[in-house]
């Protein structure tokens, strides 16, 4: 009867709204095609509730209309409900009220797998590792990841309390968390890479993303004097805040600029901005790095550096969105956060990609992209990303680390690491040495993964099935799978150094933290290799910006 009760209610809400609609009908065409199918949408809805064999949940069959309406629209269109809010801020502003950790679900079971520093996670003793198993007393037991990270959150102040399980302590653990405003540092880390060329690593553009990338190099410069350039690092950065994009444009380009202008069908939310302060350097060289991952304001930041010829762009072709989201308060708390807009930089190309499939932008060749030009004369196309100065081949995971971590195996290893040694050297020194410990630990978790070639020898198998060839192609079959298996069991060797340098990152994550992690992967890798390569050959530099 109650459940009747709420949905006359929320059917007298639809009937009201649809009257209101039908007053605009009047003047026919889209507004009447509008209040029909609302009215089409609200007696479907009665029907289904009403007389539908089984019990259905309101709310979860309105959620899922509402998303399959936005989905035919496009990637960015999406709704927010009251219990996702939290999650939206921090994707705003980069904080939310929580304990500070990331958890993933492993095994069935729910696992912190990433700690902050001077957070209250890592303030009430929690570690990398440890099993939550109950939160407020519930168990987590058939639980996602994403439900318990969603009861984790909450407001700055509240408590909740924990029952862990941690390797190997002989007892769960009852730990209390005192939740506060976590907020993830944009930067994470600077400093310098060689003795004269400066990295700074930008992770998204939330709030201050612009003034911390300002005092960043405003430190290196000042620290360095003999600093000659400078790697500004948007590599899987997805975007975020447009006012920041501008903001850390202007770090390196002259105030008064105009950097992005927005349009959309509402034509009075049409708009220009500028660069509004002193910039902190314009003339020191600069290497900005990206990747296919570097989305929306990555690609302002990028792109505006590209047409003002203000540095060289290193890496792959960039995400593709040029869309700008605005949020409309749509009742109770929520939100629907909406694309209203096109954004265009300096050259007056939109970097926005025409298609998706599956969700991802498909590439585009360059005859169907238009041609615009940069300050210098260089050409440029819109549609589908950024495309570098100097494109550098995306570097692979060999299938046995893709195993590997499927596995969680480099996770579990480090938490037996751990356990065995309560400090290691800083990220500048260490190395890791026990590749023979590792390899036994996996033989030991009956360790075993897929490549592509085996899964087409498995279709050729049932094609030859099909088509009657069999009998003719078996024996070849099976000696091109006996190779292979041979080959996978020496591929841990073979990709020792790759997978030596996934154990190192995960080690400094567990002892000196995200900034850790990042300081040890730059020491092996060859993108920030090539940038210093290029900062210090001024004449090759200068040649990528004519």
């Amino acid at each position: 009867m109650k459940k009747m009760q709420k949905f006359t209610k929320i059917g007298l809400l639809c009937f009201i709204g649809i009257l209101g609609v039908s007053f605009v009908a009047s003047n026919g065409g889209k507004y009447f095609q509008i209040a029909k199918n609302i009215e089409i949408y609200s007696n479907l809805y009665k029907e289904i509730n009403t007389y539908y064999v089984d019990e259905v949940d309101p709310a979860k069959l309105m959620r899922t209309g509402v998303d399959a309406m936005l989905e035919s629209l496009d990637p960015y269109t999406n709704y927010i409900s009251e219990s996702e809010i939290e999650g939206f801020k921090y994707m705003l502003d980069g904080k939310y009220g929580g304990i500070g950790a990331d958890t993933k679900e492993v095994d069935g079971k729910i696992i912190i797998i990433k700690s902050y520093e001077g957070f209250p996670a890592d303030k009430a003793g929690l570690k990398v590792g440890d099993i939550i198993k109950l939160v407020d007393g519930k168990s987590t037991q058939g639980k996602s990841a994403d439900n318990i990270s969603d009861i984790l959150k909450g407001s700055p102040g509240s408590t909740v309390e924990l029952l862990v399980e941690r390797p190997g302590a002989a007892k769960d653990l009852k730990i209390s968390v005192v939740r506060q405003e976590v907020k993830i540092p944009n930067v994470p880390f600077s400093g310098m890479v060689s003795d004269n060329v400066g990295y700074i690593n930008l992770t998204t553009f939330t709030q201050d993303a612009g003034r911390n990338v300002s005092d960043a190099l405003k430190k290196l410069k000042s620290e360095n004097d003999k600093m000659t350039g400078v790697i500004l690092d948007l590599r899987a950065n997805g975007g975020g805040l447009l006012r920041e994009a501008i903001n850390v444009c202007n770090v390196f380009i002259p105030k008064g600029e105009e950097v992005v202008v927005t349009r959309g069908k509402v034509k009075d939310w049409d708009r220009s901005f500028r660069t509004l302060n002193t910039p902190v350097d314009e003339e020191i060289r600069l290497v900005v790095l990206i990747d296919n991952n570097s989305a929306s304001a990555s690609e302002i930041v990028s792109g505006v550096i590209q047409d003002f010829d203000r540095g060289v762009l290193l890496g792959q072709q960039s995400y593709g969105k040029g869309l700008v989201q605005n949020t409309r308060d749509v009742g109770y708390n929520s939100k629907v956060k909406l694309t209203t807009a096109k954004y265009y930089i300096p050259s007056g190309r939109c970097i926005q990609a025409v298609k998706y499939k599956d969700g991802e932008p498909t590439d585009i060749p360059d005859s169907l992209r238009t041609m615009f030009k940069t300050n210098n004369g260089r050409k440029v196309y819109d549609g589908g990303g950024i495309q570098p100065d100097v494109v550098l081949k995306d570097a692979k995971l060999s299938n046995v680390l893709k195993g590997l971590n499927k596995e969680h195996l480099i996770f579990k290893y480090v938490s037996n690491y751990k356990l065995k040694n309560k400090e290691v050297a800083q990220p500048q020194e260490y190395e890791f040495k026990d590749f023979t410990g590792f390899m036994n630990f996996v033989a030991n978790e009956s360790f075993s993964f897929d490549t592509e070639t085996e899964g087409m020898l498995r279709s050729l198998k049932n094609k030859a099935k099909e088509d009657g060839y069999y009998d003719l192609v078996q024996s070849d079959i099976k000696d091109i799978k006996d190779k292979i298996l041979q080959n996978k069991k020496n591929d841990l060797k073979t990709y020792q150094k790759e997978i030596s340098e996934a154990i190192e990152k995960e080690i400094m994550s567990r002892y000196y933290y995200q900034k850790g992690q990042i300081q040890i992967s730059l020491r092996n890798d060859s993108e920030i290799k090539e940038a210093i390569k290029l900062l210090n050959n001024p004449t090759a530099y200068s040649q990528h910006l004519k």
